[in-house]
């Protein structure tokens, strides 16, 4: 009954891969059920395995290399177009680029799909129903998210670790090993009940499923000690900064007049009910003076002035001008009471048509332009700077710049804080700024340091060196909240070896089995 089916070329190469893919974005925030991932991927692996089968039969009329390229792709496709299709809300503010949404819509997806399709096409042909099969293909896939992680500028957007980011005990083993040795694993796990399929006894079945079981108790346990013992040392650390985080959820707006921006900052102030002898840092999002420079709002100087006093900072994100190029930077500003510059940090991460326009010079002449407000791409940082204020060394964090990892593993050994702004609102009510939120949690954790996250129509919050949420202010919700935050020094895996170790582990193991097995 079921053969046809199973024989239906387009049904196993196009349809069924592309609901799979699809159906990934439920084990990621905001759905956050993990679980499929332990159907999704051992079917992922199972079919690939089919195909060659079929290929050599059923499918012959086509080559095995093009069945399994477009297989990935297919599945690829569907992840991404359900995980990240929210981009194309950001292009409805413009009327210039709403002709474009079709087009990012698919051409951006399918373009990310070819770091599945790839490797599928990579491993196809020598996979087997065998545990070094098993550790092969995981390892390719966890190797190929450390590609688009790094390369083009990397867009690590929803690596499989973060389908897990619920699970706080689990994921504090990502201060240990790192974020790619910990999505290495997550894969292996994933993937672990394919050996259903295997051709071993029932016994070694249930063996290797128990061994995977232990695996992530193990995990559990680990992380459960790490949060008790946290518990107890929050409460000896002395050294501490009174905060408040605002989001004041403006709406996104192009064109704001002077008056416009005056009121935004009335409201700012209000949210903020600064008291003139408490000493505090205040932190506002990104975004909130649309399309003006700090040089442009200074004018509101005796606001600020007039409301604030010595014992206050305000951080917060706008557009700043380079005085030799006359272009601008998206930049954070640490401000005293007078409205003057302490320090600031030019964001390094800009996003591709957003922040600046790839091949500018030629796209100009069919009047594209960056989307976010102005003409000219922004400037790109080019230091990699902590901002000081007192006891406080903060690593500055602009927008999807908290999507890096790279960015904490390269931050200061004297960080003690970790301070991100953003802008949300160009992503309407999609799930884009429930991820976005998401990714947060593991920079705290690998950085084993408090996060201060203001965002404008995101999710603002105070999370704390594990990684748990300590006070919050949901999305679209206005208003402010307040913590004395402790100063806890990073505490960071510095680079990549242990998953490079890992990497080169599961290599030798296949290429071991494979020699044996020739023989």
């Amino acid at each position: 009954m079921f053969e046809k089916y199973f024989n239906n070329r387009f049904l196993i190469i196009y349809l069924l891969p592309f609901i799979l893919g699809s159906l990934t974005v439920l084990s990621f925030h905001p759905f956050n059920f993990t679980i499929i991932n332990l159907i999704i991927f051992p079917l992922f692996f199972y079919l690939i395995f089919f195909i060659n089968k079929k290929s050599k039969s059923v499918y012959r009329k086509k080559p095995l290399q093009k069945n399994l390229f477009i297989f990935g792709l297919f599945f690829g496709f569907g992840f991404y177009l359900s995980g990240i299709s929210w981009i194309t809300n950001s292009l409805t503010f413009d009327d210039n680029f709403k002709v474009l949404i079709p087009f990012a819509f698919v051409l951006i997806p399918l373009f990310l799909s070819l770091f599945i399709a790839f490797p599928v096409l990579l491993i196809g042909p020598h996979l087997n129903f065998n545990f070094p099969s098993l550790l092969i293909f995981s390892g390719t896939l966890a190797f190929s998210d450390y590609l688009r992680a790094n390369i083009l500028s990397g867009f690590p957007w929803n690596l499989w670790a973060y389908s897990s980011v619920w699970l706080n005990e689990i994921i504090q083993v990502v201060n240990l090993i790192g974020l790619y040795s910990y999505n290495l694993i997550l894969i292996t796990i994933f993937t672990l009940p394919v050996i259903i399929f295997f051709r071993i006894s029932t016994t070694k079945k249930i063996v290797n499923l128990i061994l995977g079981s232990f695996v992530i108790l193990s995990l559990f346990i680990f992380g459960n000690y790490e949060t008790n013992k946290n518990l107890k040392n929050l409460g000896e650390v002395n050294d501490k900064i009174f905060v408040k985080i605002i989001s004041p959820n403006f709406d996104l707006k192009y064109g704001l007049t002077e008056e416009e921006i005056e009121e935004r900052l009335k409201k700012l102030i209000r949210y903020s009910n600064p008291s003139k002898d408490k000493k505090t840092l205040f932190i506002w999002p990104e975004g909130v003076f649309s399309g003006y420079s700090y040089e442009d709002v200074f004018i509101f100087n005796e606001m600020i002035l007039k409301n604030f006093s010595k014992k206050h900072t305000i951080i917060f994100g706008i557009n700043q001008l380079d005085p030799k190029s006359g272009k601008f930077y998206n930049s954070m500003l640490a401000v005293d009471n007078n409205f003057k510059v302490i320090q600031n940090y030019n964001k390094r991460k800009l996003v591709p048509f957003g922040e600046f326009l790839p091949f500018e010079n030629f796209l100009n002449n069919f009047g594209f332009k960056k989307i976010t407000e102005g003409h000219g791409s922004f400037l790109r940082g080019k230091k990699n700077n902590n901002i000081f204020i007192d006891n406080i060394n903060f690593l500055p964090l602009i927008c999807y710049e908290i999507i890096f990892t790279d960015l904490i593993k390269k931050s200061k050994i004297e960080t003690n804080l970790i301070i991100n702004i953003s802008e949300d609102g160009w992503f309407g009510n999609t799930i884009g700024p429930d991820q976005h939120f998401a990714k947060s949690i593991f920079r705290a954790i690998e950085s084993n340091t408090f996060l201060l996250r203001s965002a404008n129509k995101g999710t603002s919050a105070i999370i704390d060196n594990k990684g748990k949420i300590v006070k919050r202010l949901n999305r679209n919700e206005a208003g402010r909240i307040e913590f004395d935050v402790p100063l806890i020094k990073s505490k960071k895996v510095k680079n990549d070896l242990i998953f490079f170790v890992l990497l080169i582990t599961y290599l030798l193991i296949y290429l071991i089995y494979k020699k044996k097995n020739a023989k």
